[in-house]
């Protein structure tokens, strides 16, 4: 068993790098690329044309890479195994890796003879007596620094792409740009006399001197930042092995639209799905599994026949129309009332006691069961489609077993009805069971996107939905890995299940 549990968690391994490299592709083949995806979701960014804002994103994520390598540095985050500079973790908990160089300009020698050259980092160490909070305040205002040189450096940059396209445009020149748009710098090289005859070249050289001095900017902004990075001023991640190989927590990076570690924000809308799930599930499974072997044990009777109807009649109801129907009539106080039409609190809720108390305006609800009366409709709007699928499931799987000639064998020899049912039919009509059991997990951390947007509930079905929509590349991979995790060890966990309900199944 132990070698089996082992062999399949070994094959998890290449079967999630295929599942994210399919989707990371997917995003990044679709029409516009990731970065255009990026572009339109926006962004707290200081600049504001469109231009600094392309190149912004392509030095961030390096959307100027070919997706493989993208994918791979992507990889290299998520991965616990490390090479290279190990990261740091700051007292929020977020990665600090070694700062990016800045690229070398494009074009640099129509404009200077030279790019200077700078150490890799300055010499510079912190002290014993420095405590945390100095040695942050150092690091944050280094990285402040580095940045804004950079951001300057790269608006340099587009504004001088702006003037060569421009140019180039106007004289027809061909093949100047690639398929994404962007300026091929070498065809633009080969024709630097069409530049110099423009009426545009003292803007390119103004343009140009303004991106070599920015460049040089970044360059002693960076030197400084890596010297404060390699006195470290936090803790590193994880520890190192063998050289530059480390071994540290997954890095699932920043999300771009919410300006949050994706981590951060999977830790708060995970409990919440989570907790939705676990109030749901156990009264799915105590009336659908109970109504099922009775409906199998008296089938054809009137019992059977309504329950099948009353469930299937549930099941076709659509979901939407259900949560809409729940918020008009049950929620709204021209109608009933009864419950809150969104969310999980009261306003002041943080206030509460956690359980109810009598105070001087008579009873308070308390934060738990505050927190029970508002997800009374999403829990109802989740468990009434699935008594239908797993109460006709169970059903099914014991009529089958109750003709087998086991059965037929234990009536002959006397064996009371109650253990037959139970001890023989329905521990054997268990696998089907297992199968629909082991699916919940995933479910659990996905969460129901249609009902999270009905009642405004904050949880990963509708983080993925927000993922998606905005097109937060490092969140939708993140989501998408948690999940195809999940999805694999629920797998394992069936498989196992299986051995132990059936013994006629082995791990060999």
């Amino acid at each position: 068993m132990a070698t089996y549990i082992l062999r399949r968690l070994l094959l998890m391994i290449p079967t999630l790098i295929g599942i994210t490299c399919l989707v990371f592709m997917i995003i990044a083949l679709a029409p516009g690329g990731i970065g255009a995806s990026l572009r339109q979701s926006g962004g707290q960014m200081e600049a504001n044309s469109a231009a600094v804002r392309e190149a912004y994103l392509e030095d961030r994520y390096g959307l100027d890479d070919s997706p493989i390598v993208q994918y791979f540095r992507w990889l290299g985050r998520v991965s616990p195994i490390k090479f290279g500079t190990r990261d740091q973790i700051d007292p929020t908990g977020e990665f600090i890796r070694s700062p990016k160089l800045p690229k070398e300009p494009p074009l640099w020698e129509w404009f200077t003879d030279e790019l200077p050259e700078f150490p890799e980092r300055s010499e510079f160490a912190f002290d014993a007596e420095h405590d945390e909070q100095y040695r942050a305040r150092i690091y944050r205002r280094a990285n402040n620094a580095y940045s804004q040189a950079r951001a300057g450096a790269i608006g340099a940059k587009a504004n001088l792409d702006q003037i060569l396209g421009f140019v180039a445009g106007e004289n027809e020149l061909k093949n100047f740009r690639d398929k994404k748009g962007k300026i091929r710098y070498t065809v633009i090289e080969k024709n630097k006399e069409l530049f110099e005859s423009s009426d545009a070249w003292d803007r390119i050289q103004s343009a140009g001197e303004l991106l070599i001095f920015n460049y040089q900017a970044a360059q002693t902004e960076w030197t400084n930042l890596k010297g404060v990075f390699d006195a470290q001023p936090f803790p590193q991640a994880g520890f190192g092995v063998v050289g530059p190989i480390s071994v540290s927590a997954p890095d699932f990076g920043r999300s771009f639209t919410k300006s949050r570690p994706v981590v951060d924000l999977i830790k708060d809308a995970l409990p919440i799905t989570v907790i939705l799930n676990l109030i749901a599930i156990p009264i799915i499974y105590f009336i659908a599994i109970p109504c099922g072997m009775l409906a199998a044990v008296k089938s054809g009777s009137l019992f059977d026949r309504l329950s099948g109807a009353f469930f299937i009649g549930l099941w076709s109801f659509p979901i939407p129309l259900a949560g809409v129907l729940a918020i008009g009539y049950l929620a709204s106080e021209e109608y009933l009332g009864w419950f809150p039409v969104a969310g999980l609190h009261a306003a002041g809720a943080e206030t509460f006691t956690y359980l109810p108390t009598r105070g001087p305006n008579g009873w308070e609800p308390g934060y738990l069961l505050d927190l029970v009366w508002h997800v009374c409709l999403p829990v109802l709007c989740l468990v009434y489609g699935g008594f239908a699928v797993l109460s006709k499931q169970t059903r099914a799987a014991m009529l089958d077993n109750f003709n087998m000639d086991y059965v037929r064998t234990a009536k002959a020899k006397g064996v009371a009805s109650r253990n037959i049912i139970f001890a023989h039919v329905f521990r054997n009509s268990l696998l089907p069971l297992i199968t629909m059991f082991v699916s919940i997990f995933p479910a659990m951390l996905a969460g129901s996107v249609v009902i999270e947007m009905i009642f405004t509930v904050p949880g990963m079905g509708r983080l993925t939905l927000e993922s998606i929509n905005l097109r937060d590349r490092e969140l939708l991979l993140a989501n998408t890995m948690m999940i195809s995790a999940v999805n694999l060890l629920a797998l394992l966990l069936a498989d196992i299940l299986y051995a132990f309900a059936d013994p006629r199944i082995s791990f060999k």
